[in-house]
Formats: structure tokens, sequence, C-alpha cells
């Protein structure tokens, strides 16, 4: 088949290249580095804390901790990742631009799935105003919260491409449009500021925002097929919906396939990204299925309840040592840290890397900071605000397991 898309993939004969491939900052270089500008983005996102913290935070179903064939976080990365190559790679797009997208594109969200982003998402309205929202917390994690080690043993912010960060926070799954066609503007994306505003600035990811629908819809079925979430009406159900376009779509796995399949079928750079009519109601179709049988069913209220129990008790948790030692409070922490619960003594070492090196006095806290060299994002904690965000940020970096160990310190005491 015809790589149609080969004259608009993002290359060095693109127009948009320079703006595309700017970075912040530029990358300490090797004279025998032979990767391109998305490739080094590909493996910084591999190497960091970030990305291997994905396998223990939730996409759907909690008891992943439990089952070891249920999709975690990092396991829908890879999907997503899969997906998208798949279809840049038959279409002739920049294969490496959209896996360093697919690989980011979940950065940074929150422990226990959507229903800690809507935990956070009311906490940060509550006490800074602020909306919340898993795209945007992406880009601001990759922009200012991973750290990375360069070849001199200094740790860094990631400074990943603009097309990457734009790949981030353009990735929004829910919008239910046929037809994707990137954006013609370059901006800053700080004009992003609620899901799905804008469409991405490449096709590449483009591509990925349909392929992030495609993977979560179809595993997020067969996951709840396995924990026994759908009835046997429902499962018909779903079978029906499936032949009802294609008598060979027996299982997720051939939805999935035929949907990519149709994507080749149906897309130019002149029509965009699409499906036929038929086949994207198919999609919307099923995404009302999961809805109403999966992400709406009761058996989830537990989880909802009890995740929610977790993020309030530790926040309420940091944010009383502030209440209590004011712009001191890291000072006051150190001192004191043999009498302080594990998690917040991690809260502290992590806290130390984004303030003014001034806050910092103790020996150990000392050492962390000497080999940073990154935004400090808190400043010097003059202002309740800056703790609270950061509070916010460290427990939206959680995995579930963490977050979970650190409640059950609480209950402890």
């Amino acid at each position: 088949m015809e790589k149609q898309f080969a004259s608009v993939a993002m290359s060095e004969k693109h127009k948009n290249w320079e703006r595309i491939t700017q970075r912040e900052n530029e990358l300490y270089s090797r004279l025998d580095d032979i990767r391109s500008p998305f490739a080094r983005d590909y493996t910084r996102i591999l190497h960091s804390l970030a990305y291997r913290r994905l396998k223990h935070k939730t996409q759907v179903f909690y008891n992943a901790a439990g089952n070891d064939h249920i999709c975690t976080r990092m396991e829908h990365v890879l999907h997503v990742e899969s997906v998208s190559n798949t279809i840049a790679r038959q279409l002739g797009l920049n294969e490496e631009l959209t896996k360093a997208i697919a690989m980011a594109h979940d950065l940074g969200h929150a422990p226990f799935g959507h229903q800690g982003e809507k935990i956070i998402r009311k906490l940060t309205k509550q006490y800074l105003g602020k909306n919340f929202w898993h795209e945007q917390n992406g880009v601001y994690f990759v922009d200012n919260i991973e750290l990375l080690e360069d070849n001199q043993k200094i740790m860094r912010n990631l400074n990943l491409t603009y097309g990457v960060r734009d790949g981030i926070i353009s990735h929004c799954g829910e919008m239910d449009q046929n037809s994707l066609c990137p954006r013609d503007e370059i901006f800053d994306l700080k004009e992003f500021d609620e899901p799905g505003k804008y469409q991405a600035s490449t096709w590449e990811g483009c591509v990925v925002k349909l392929s992030d629908k495609i993977a979560y819809l179809g595993r997020d079925i067969e996951d709840a097929t396995r924990l026994g979430y759908l009835s046997d009406e429902a499962q018909k159900l779903l079978l029906e919906m499936a032949k009802s376009r294609n008598d060979n779509a027996v299982n997720t796995t051939v939805i999935m396939h035929n949907m990519i399949i149709y994507f080749f079928q149906n897309s130019s750079p002149e029509k965009g990204l699409c499906l036929s009519d038929e086949m994207s109601q198919q999609l919307n179709e099923i995404k009302r299925f999961n809805y109403e049988n999966i992400y709406s069913n009761k058996r989830l209220k537990p989880f909802e309840l009890y995740s929610e129990l977790v993020i309030n008790q530790l926040f309420e948790t940091l944010v009383s040592y502030y209440d209590l030692y004011g712009q001191d409070v890291i000072a006051k922490l150190s001192e004191n840290a043999f009498d302080q619960k594990s998690f917040v003594k991690g809260f502290v070492q992590w806290l130390v890397q984004y303030v003014d090196k001034t806050l910092v006095t103790q020996n150990r806290s000392v050492n962390i900071v000497q080999n940073c060299d990154n935004r400090k994002i808190y400043g010097s904690l003059n202002t309740r605000e800056q703790y609270l965000t950061a509070v916010i940020d460290f427990i939206s970096g959680m995995t579930d397991m963490y977050a979970i160990n650190a409640f059950e310190e609480l209950l402890r005491c």
C-alpha cells in the first residue's frame, strides 16, 4: 500500500522541522551519536523514573497488583505505541516521533487511574483555584518535575522536543470527531487550558491520539471480561455490535485490527485521519458500551471511595506540616527525621530538589541538591500556595502501591 502521508511526515524537509525539534535548552552531544532528536527523546523517556512508575499505576482495574494479566498504565502505553507505530509505518509518517509521543503520553498520570485524577482535580480546584487534567499534567511533569542524569552525573530537566510535548498535551482520546488533521499554528503549549482544545501540531501526534482510543477501549473490554465485570447479556450485546459490521469480529483483537485497516483505507492528507462513517459509529458505540458496563460499574465503587480516602489523607497530612512550620518546613522535618514516617522523609528528599538551595541545610539533602541543576519551581516556599502545589505534584506522581503503603503508615501512628 502506498505510504500516502510520506510527503507530510515530520522530517528535515518539513517546514516546521526546526520548531518541532526545538528544546528549551540544548542537550549535551556526542560526536558519535547516531540518534535523531526524537530518538533521543524516546530513550530519555525510557530511562526516566516517571516511565518506570507506570508499571504500578492503575489503568482501570486496581486489582492489577494481584492479577498479572490485568493491564497496568505501562502496558497501556506499550499498546498505544504498538498501534500507533503500525499506523505510522504504513502511512509513511515519522515512526521515531510517533513512538516517543506514545511512550510519553501518560507520564505523570495520577495514581488510581482516572479516579485518582478526579480526586486530585478536586483538591487542585479547591486549594489552588486551577484545573487539573492528566494531559496537561504530563507536559508539566516532563518540563518541571522529571529529572535525568546527564553525562556529567548532573540531574537536569527532561527537556523534550516541542513535538513530543505537544503530542502529550493534545492526546485526549475522549473527543468523538472522526477526521483528525494537525493544526497549523505552533504556539506556546500554555494555550491549552482544557482537554482536547486543539489538535496536535503533527500528523504523528494525531496518530497517537487515535491509537490511544483504540488501545484503551479494546483492552478494557478484555480485562473486564477476564474479571467477570460483563454479564452474559452484556457480552452478547458486544458480540452483536461487532458482528453487525463484520461477521469475523469475534473478539476485541479482531475489532481493533479492522479499525486499523479502515484507517489505512479511508485516510489521506486531504481528508485527514479517519474511519468510514460506519466504523466511526462502531467505535463510538463501543465507547458508550464501556462507559455503561465498565467505567460506571458498581463494582468499582469501593475502589473509588478507597482511592479518595487514601489521597485525601496523604494530602492533609503533608499540608499539616506547613501549617505547623511554615517556610521552615524542610529544616524542621529534616531535624526530626527520625520521628517521621518514611513517606514524609521521601517527600522531603524529593522536595529539596525543587526549592532554593538556601533552604537545604542537612548533609544528606545537601548532597542531593549539589548534583541538581534544574528548575526550582517551588522557590523559597514563602507562600502556602507554593507548598500546596508541591504536595499535589508529589501525590500525583505516586504509584498506587506507594500511596497505599503511605496510607497504611498513617494507620499505624
